[in-house]
């Protein structure tokens, strides 16, 4: 039984990031629109979508519980804030990205994201890392330097994706509510502020809903269900598989993207950009095995006892 609901976790997860990998392709069909615009459908129909999946669910008590449980424990409220900043802030770099031309780098910023998360434990949490995991992050500092340095600029768009999503995780886990809900209450948060700017443009004439045709209005509002869809799989599997295992399922998504990037919209992939993702491919290769009996001080210690 156990072994079923791990592959089935592994398939819920493995499914999540096909999605996100796949993503790209969904805003693309957008690119006509300005980011903003996207951004602020985007946040207002995954909280439509929310609303209806909570009916559906039943948790619609749990929802308003949540809520109301706010008020007695403001810390959690101010951590929800700053978690739906984080993940708005993410959304709108990363729809940018992907419409104007800067998949790899959007892709660059998904892979550097669990090193980000290790440095955020470091400093934040105070966790302990393994030799390894350090050499793993170093690693991966060298891939951002290179590019830094070839290019003479800062890689903004891969570092500001990962900074976002790994502050966005961190905050998470002062966030202690079931994931389905704590998705509704992240849009709940900001959906006022789209509702505003969505009605600003209408006042302007500028709306794409009145600008352009029936296709482009759908697939503003699919994009709820395109955001909420993939974040629902993977709290179903996250739930049911080891974290090492989640670890290397994470890396679907920026590979598809990657893919995406350089062979279907044909963007520029240098010599330097290869070597830079070589330093951090292999940083991640380490940091995950350095999570399994294979690399970690535990494995090392039966490896000797042999």
């Amino acid at each position: 039984m156990k072994k079923n609901e791990t592959q089935l976790g592994a398939l819920h997860a493995g499914f999540s990031y096909f999605l996100w990998g796949l993503l790209p392709i969904y805003w693309k069909f957008l690119d006509d629109i300005s980011a903003e615009e996207i951004l602020a459908n985007r946040i207002f129909w995954s909280f439509i979508f929310m609303l209806f999946v909570l009916l559906f669910t039943k948790k619609w008590g749990l929802f308003l519980g949540t809520i109301k449980g706010f008020a007695r424990n403001k810390k959690q409220l101010y951590a929800l804030i700053f978690a739906s900043i984080l993940i708005s802030g993410n959304w709108y770099i990363y729809i940018w990205a992907v419409n104007n031309g800067h998949i790899v780098d959007a892709s660059l910023g998904y892979y550097i994201n669990p090193l980000v998360s290790i440095l955020l434990g470091m400093m934040v949490l105070k966790e302990k890392f393994s030799s390894v995991q350090y050499i793993s992050f170093g690693l991966a500092a060298i891939g951002v330097l290179i590019i830094t340095i070839s290019y003479g600029r800062f890689p903004w768009i891969a570092i500001a994706l990962a900074l976002s999503f790994g502050l966005y995780g961190l905050v998470k886990k002062l966030i202690n509510v079931d994931s389905s809900v704590g998705l509704a209450l992240e849009t709940l948060v900001i959906t006022p502020l789209a509702a505003v700017y969505i009605i600003y443009l209408f006042i302007q004439g500028t709306n794409a809903f009145l600008t352009t045709g029936t296709e482009t209005i759908w697939l503003l509002i699919g994009g709820g269900a395109a955001t909420a869809v993939p974040l629902l799989y993977f709290a179903k599997g996250a739930q049911k598989i080891p974290l090492s295992l989640l670890g290397f399922l994470q890396y679907i998504a920026p590979t598809l993207m990657l893919l995406l990037g350089i062979f279907v919209y044909h963007e520029h992939f240098s010599k330097v950009y290869f070597i830079s993702f070589l330093f951090i491919w292999s940083a991640l290769t380490i940091y995950s095995l350095s999570k399994t009996k294979l690399l970690s001080p535990k494995g090392f210690n039966e490896k000797q006892a042999l």
